[in-house]
């Protein structure tokens, strides 16, 4: 009984009033045809899409699965006709550049589409998304001749693409890749191995699928530093550009998992498969990044669809469900019961929803500017300051919005009661569905590791200097304005906000010094400091959608309340969500000996 509208009063306040996309696209020429009459044009055909073709296939194909037969991998009854019909709308290719068959509109417009495809199905968005992975990392790193070989196919979605990384014996730790990839007489590598949980590894939506494969030379160095990068198509390239005679590249199976049983995660199995080297030798691990940032920040948006689509759900039901009288006096004399919604626990958790939904949003539309500027960037010195930029948000965008679209998930199966245990209502499905966004792309640990140890640690703070100052220079400037009454409004959100970001620097500094001393101060500090630092970025997220729903309100317009929903929905925010940072700012600072002290063989439960 799921059902999804995109929230397209929401993207749009966000994408035209908080961030002005339209003004920041006018600074580059490239991005001349992002015009609003473009991009309304692309949230109501995408709607559409969403609306009447995906969303419904989202528990059906649950349901069903993906089918495993000697093999061949067969998607859910619909998703093949879905795909075609995503392809023939030009979907795929729309952030992509026009020399490959793209459309060359920004990648923050992207953020739009897969926005609303992924929360009304994300399994099926996943064969979309892994390809857009894989694109990315061959227009950055590729050859040109690889590049018109892969991308116009790719592009057009006629092609699927993978990332293969994780073995059996690795998942984040890739110095201990086995895959092996040997020179031949044909300027090729004969690669062979096998890679587990390959997103999207085998399926019959498109005519072929190219892996992009992590693997060591027989002469490589010893741990990371000798995993190159290759090409491996499922099916080989003939001079023409047709596709040709299978590659030595086999599925050995699909997993049986826990959520988004309708995505295919393959075992892909390489028996001396023909394969191609992307850029040098050895420096796979940084090639790879370019594909993991980009899964990494469309995992966040995981996180934002997942509680979006729970909100959708949970909201009529307890504006419908009858249960109990309101504690502060009868609401509806006329009905045998008050609906829910009355409640202010369930309040409570409808408000979390939609606090974490539109600071999710906000959140990913922030960080899509900043790739808009990357891509735009001529520069190097302003290439190198924007990459740290984006690599200090994407850990806290990938593990904060994935644990809080979760804690969404599980809210909305709360308001409905026993009937979100059932799986009539999707409320289990998206729980089960979100579970994974947590884990895939790096484990939240990793995420506080890469957070703290890399991006603070091994960088002194410079990323975190550089927002800092960002955010309290908006608190400064809304704080010395003229406009009392204004003024008045900011305060509960300036205050808590500039006093949480000078700690934030004042915790970051005394763990860096505490790390000196004692190096597992990082490991136990890491995942409630990254969650501390969400929830400030998510606070200043809230204090712009606030200051700019206030300018919105002193003008009267007819919609003044869906701008004083923006005002109290930030007010909720920053009373009952900002004020978890007290306690992880305790936690996070603790002594690391409570975790270390217990001996191993004392962990043992016999």
């Amino acid at each position: 009984m799921t059902a999804y509208t995109a929230p397209i009063a929401d993207m749009k306040f966000v994408f035209e009033e908080v961030f002005d996309f339209y003004s920041h696209y006018e600074k580059f020429p490239a991005f001349e045809e992002a015009t609003p009459d473009l991009v309304d044009m692309i949230m109501s055909e995408c709607n559409k899409l969403c609306e009447s073709e995906l969303a419904p296939l989202y528990q059906s194909g649950d349901k069903e699965g993906c089918h495993f037969d000697n093999g061949v991998v067969t998607t859910p009854k619909g998703f093949k006709e879905a795909y075609q019909h995503y392809i023939e709308g030009g979907w795929h290719g729309l952030s992509h550049p026009v020399e490959y068959g793209g459309q060359g509109l920004p990648q923050s417009i992207g953020l739009i589409r897969t926005e609303m495809i992924g929360t009304a199905n994300w399994a099926w968005a996943m064969y979309s998304g892994l390809t857009l992975g894989a694109m990315n990392t061959l227009i950055e790193h590729g050859d040109e001749q690889q590049k018109q070989t892969y991308l116009p196919k790719l592009t057009s979605g006629e092609w699927g693409g993978t990332m293969c990384l994780t073995e059996a014996q690795c998942g984040t730790d890739l110095g201990q890749v086995r895959t092996k990839a040997v020179p031949n007489d044909q300027g090729s590598y004969d690669i062979s191995g096998s890679k587990i949980f390959i997103s999207a590894g085998e399926h019959d939506l498109t005519e072929n699928i190219i892996h992009i494969v992590l693997a060591k030379l027989p002469d490589a160095p010893k741990g990371t530093r000798g995993i190159s990068l290759f090409i491996v198509p499922k099916l080989s390239i003939n001079e023409d550009g047709s596709v040709g005679e299978p590659n030595q590249v086999s599925c050995g199976s699909i997993e049986e998992k826990m959520g988004i049983k309708a995505s295919a995660t393959a075992v892909i199995n390489f028996d001396g498969a023909k394969g191609f080297l992307i850029g040098e030798a050895n420096k796979g691990l940084e090639y790879m990044f370019t594909f993991m940032n980009t899964a990494r920040i469309g995992t966040a948006m995981q996180g934002v669809c997942s509680s979006e689509l729970a909100y959708q759900i949970s909201l009529p039901y307890a504006k419908e469900r009858l249960s109990m009288r309101s504690i502060s006096g009868t609401k509806y004399p006329d009905k045998v019961a008050d609906p829910i919604i009355v409640h202010p626990d369930v309040r409570k958790m409808l408000l979390t929803q939609k606090a974490i939904s539109e600071g999710g949003r906000a959140m990913i539309f922030y960080a899509g500017k900043i790739v808009d500027q990357l891509d735009q960037a001529k520069d190097e010195k302003e290439k190198a300051k924007l990459d740290d930029q984006l690599g200090f948000l994407t850990p806290i965008l990938k593990a904060f919005l994935t644990e809080l679209g979760l804690e969404s998930a599980n809210s909305g199966l709360q308001v409905f009661g026993g009937h979100g245990y059932i799986k009539e209502w999707g409320l289990e499905q998206i729980v089960r569905d979100a579970r994974i966004s947590t884990l895939y792309e790096g484990t939240t640990g990793i995420q506080g590791l890469d957070l703290l140890g890399r991006k603070i640690l091994l960088q002194r703070g410079r990323s975190l200097k550089l927002f800092a100052k960002e955010i309290l220079t908006f608190c400064k400037n809304n704080s010395m304005i003229s406009d009392n009454e204004h003024k008045r409004r900011m305060n509960k959100f300036i205050w808590p906000l500039s006093k949480a970001v000078v700690n934030w620097q004042q915790y970051s500094l005394r763990l860096a010094l505490k790390a000196r001393k004692n190096r597992d101060v990082v490991g136990s500090a890491s995942v409630d400091y990254l969650m501390y630092s969400g929830y400030i970025t998510m606070g200043y997220m809230w204090a712009m959608m606030a200051q700019k729903a206030n300018e919105r309100i002193a003008e009267k317009p007819e919609n003044i309340e869906f701008y004083k929903a923006k005002v109290r929905t930030a007010e909720f925010y920053f009373e009952r969500i900002f004020p978890r940072i007290k306690t992880l700012s305790t936690t996070m600072m603790s002594n690391p000996k409570s975790l270390m002290r217990l001996e191993e063989d004392s962990f043992s439960f016999l």
